[in-house]
């Protein structure tokens, strides 16, 4: 800054008035209350980012996530998890740093709070006195005047009994216009004190409100720029915070990009294969006439498979004895 802007723009014409000061000080208590309000802020940040850390903690540690998968993409998972909890650890550290911001900022106002306490007490007794100074500068200005009256109506009475016949009157007279005139004499120079003092007075109260406007600025001046640096510090940890998360999701896709698709379904075949002969095809068996040699069930007969052939027409004729019609056939005993 070139130059202090509060001692030339803080004053006013009523000698009693503390209308500049009591802007500043209006103005200071708000900025201190701002600190207050982002101290405030940092510190339910802080629980926000420590509460979701502790949670994305218990996420990566509880859940399973894709715990039956094997070779490359296995190993792809746990590096998943292990980053993961990487950026849980380090949201809680964020926790962590944003309440120490906190504590500085309370520290800086704690600072400035105690500093403008000395300038305060000052100013306040240079108002006291001030005020008092012109208490009895005005009290001595109204005996003045009332002194200056009593003389003047002194001096008429005087005029007044200039023809009277009545010397012991008029000496009386002569004796309050005296008294007066001393009594005026006396109070014109207290007077004339008091406005000196209250000049004094108001000179030093001059002098220490400038000393005040010089050290409200200096300290105002403090306070933005702390401020203004604490909102930076701490947007450049949030985004620190994404770049670093950022880092860790990199190690994610990295081992992902190692995952092959080939590799996984050869080892899972070497680790979990079977056979290489399906089974023959199952073939059609007659009761009746079973087939010599036939292969059990499901099992394979070679190239030469002999298939059934046509059933055997019967030898006998209808009228032939020995051969039964299902219209004469009973299964009851005659």
């Amino acid at each position: 800054m070139t130059g202090s802007l509060f001692k030339g723009n803080f004053w006013s014409t009523d000698i009693l008035s503390t209308v500049g000061y009591d802007s500043i000080i209006q103005h200071l208590n708000n900025g201190r209350k701002n600190c207050k309000e982002f101290e405030e802020f940092l510190k339910e940040r802080a629980a926000i980012e420590e509460k979701y850390g502790k949670d994305l903690l218990n996420l990566s540690r509880k859940k399973p996530c894709g715990q039956s998968e094997i070779n490359t993409l296995k190993r792809a998972l746990e590096v998943f998890k292990q980053q993961v909890d990487s950026v849980a650890q380090c949201h809680i550290q964020l926790a962590h740093t944003l309440r120490e911001e906190a504590r500085k900022m309370e520290e800086f106002r704690e600072k400035q709070k105690l500093q403008r306490k000395k300038t305060e007490v000052i100013m306040d007794a240079a108002h006291k006195q001030r005020n008092l100074q012109f208490k009895k500068t005005m009290d001595a200005k109204k005996n003045y005047e009332q002194k200056c009256r009593d003389k003047d109506e002194a001096e008429q009475a005087v005029h007044r009994s200039a023809n009277s016949v009545n010397p012991r009157q008029q000496e009386k007279l002569f004796v309050k216009l005296a008294t007066s005139k001393t009594a005026l004499e006396d109070s014109d120079k207290a007077y004339m004190l008091h406005v000196n003092m209250l000049d004094k007075v108001r000179e030093d109260w001059q002098s220490e409100h400038i000393k005040a406007c010089e050290v409200f600025e200096a300290q105002e001046c403090e306070r933005i720029n702390f401020f203004r640096n604490a909102v930076w510090l701490h947007v450049n940890q949030l985004s620190q915070q994404c770049v670093t998360s950022d880092e860790m999701y990199e190690q994610v896709r990295k081992s992902l990009e190692m995952c092959s698709i080939e590799e996984d379904i050869k080892y899972f075949v070497d680790q979990r294969k079977t056979g290489q002969v399906p089974p023959a095809p199952i073939m059609y068996e007659n009761f009746y006439c079973p087939q010599k040699n036939a292969a059990p069930p499901g099992k394979a007969t070679g190239p030469n498979l002999v298939r059934r052939g046509p059933l055997p027409v019967p030898k006998s004729l209808p009228d032939d004895p020995d051969y039964s019609l299902v219209d004469n056939y009973s299964l009851l005993y005659q």
